[in-house]
């Protein structure tokens, strides 16, 4: 496989990529992970969460970027977002519209948490993926709505 997906594996990407925030087994989860990420891969939270930007702010600090690197950083950071918002019972995530090709390697997808006792949307997201030869997850800019 090239950086150059077909359709098909666009799709895997994309549906990989939403199914490991959703997965109540940590095996099966583990092993999405490494499924669609590159065992190098980086997620960026571009705008992390306001109670962090005003700690940064406190110390006269810009607010930083969080990076999460590596299949086992990866892990931790889905896990709590699964114990936090799916595992309650209370959310899913989904994709939200296509994923879409852009220059060279990247590959945009937006998703949302909705709620499952209403169909409400919570949070939603932009993602702005860069995949390697494999088609596996390089680089991950998140920005969360």
């Amino acid at each position: 496989m090239s950086s150059a997906l077909t359709d098909i594996e666009l799709n895997r990407l994309a549906d990989g990529y939403v199914a490991q925030w959703n997965e109540p087994d940590p095996s099966a989860r583990r092993q999405l992970i490494r499924e669609v990420w590159a065992v190098d891969g980086v997620q960026v939270l571009v705008n992390p969460p306001q109670a962090i930007r005003e700690t940064a702010a406190e110390y006269a600090i810009a607010f930083p970027a969080l990076e999460i690197r590596g299949y086992d950083a990866m892990d931790q950071r889905v896990a709590r977002a699964y114990e936090m918002f799916v595992g309650t019972g209370e959310f899913v995530f989904e994709k939200d519209g296509a994923v879409a090709r852009q220059a060279g390697s990247a590959v945009t997808l937006t998703w949302v948490m909705r709620s499952r006792a209403d169909g409400s949307v919570a949070a939603s997201g932009f993602d702005v993926l860069t995949v390697d030869a494999a088609g596996r997850i390089r680089t991950d800019h998140q920005f969360v709505d």
